[in-house]
């Protein structure tokens, strides 16, 4: 059994499902640009080019969440859980219109989780 490097929070389930009711099958990508480029973002499935370097983290809740290769370095050795914050960020996904945003928030793996964790794909 695998230990999942990307999860979620209730409220960003709750989030995914309102936005998948108004764009369809969405996706996430978090690179590692400046300003919000470094926050997850979510985007409807067919609106974003996935790069040939991106990364395949997981899924969650139905949909796939990719990162830059440079800033998986980052995060290598921790899992993440994607959560909700209430202000606007600066980037172009879809939750910014409703005042809120997803973050990011990791914490390392143990050594024994480290030998669990779902392998990536490219």
């Amino acid at each position: 059994m695998y230990i999942d490097r990307v999860t979620l929070s209730d409220e960003a389930r709750s989030l995914i499902e309102q936005l998948r009711e108004q764009h369809g099958e969405l996706i996430f990508h978090q690179s590692g640009g400046c300003c919000d480029g470094s926050a997850p973002m979510c985007f409807p499935k067919d609106d974003f080019l996935i790069g040939s370097r991106d990364l395949c983290l997981g899924e969650i809740h139905g949909c796939k969440f990719y990162m830059a290769p440079d800033q998986f370095e980052y995060y290598r050795n921790m899992q993440i859980t994607i959560d909700v914050t209430k202000g606007r960020g600066a980037s172009f996904s879809l939750e910014i219109p409703l005042g809120v945003r997803f973050m990011t928030v990791s914490r390392v793996l143990s050594d024994q989780e480290l030998e669990k964790v779902r392998p990536i794909e490219n």
